[in-house]
């Protein structure tokens, strides 16, 4: 027999852990090896623990799920870390992977789907589903526009192109990202 993937899941909803903790429990190949009900305890119980996944909350209490992430991943690199949240919010998911994280799941995904991710997860798979995976190319997408029109401006700069203060101004709020009715409105 395969060695079983051992899971520690950290929520701070006694249901959540419950529910969480029962469907993987069910598969033959997993095995949970504890619960955490805080970011702290989710550190803690990790380093005692070392488990080969972590199925990890964003909020929680004592220590959110993003600083208890980057505490395992420096002291567990080995141990896989895969956010589970509500929150869809760009933000969260890039502080999550820049902090490390494995994956990064949203609650409202059938249980054969969150298995399926562990497995994955353990395999050193990168999990994301469609719509954090959008959020992230829209984000993407922006810096890049964002990028050409400051290469677009050093090079007119470079070209020795002066611009007056107003045209200056334009440009800046046309670099932050602004619509020219937001540039217009913006400058009365």
């Amino acid at each position: 027999m395969t060695q079983k993937i051992r899971v520690l899941i950290a929520d701070d909803e006694t249901l959540m852990r419950d529910g969480l903790q029962t469907i993987l429990s069910l598969e033959e190949d997993m095995e949970v090896v504890g619960v955490a009900a805080d970011g702290r305890e989710a550190y803690e119980r990790a380093r005692e623990l070392q488990p080969d996944v972590v199925l990890l909350d964003v909020c929680m209490p004592k220590m959110d799920g993003l600083e208890s992430l980057r505490l395992i991943k420096r002291a567990l690199p080995g141990t896989k870390v895969l956010v589970l949240t509500t929150f869809n919010d760009e933000e969260y998911i890039i502080s999550a992977l820049a902090s490390g994280a494995n994956g990064y799941l949203l609650k409202d995904l059938e249980g054969q789907q969150l298995i399926d991710a562990v497995r994955k997860t353990a395999k050193d798979q990168l999990m994301l589903p469609a719509r954090v995976a959008n959020k992230l190319a829209e984000r993407l997408a922006v810096l890049q526009a964002i990028d050409d029109t400051r290469k677009k401006l050093k090079k007119l700069a470079a070209d020795k192109i002066d611009f007056t203060p107003r045209e200056q101004e334009i440009a800046v709020l046309m670099v932050e990202g602004l619509s020219n009715r937001e540039i217009a409105s913006h400058l009365n």
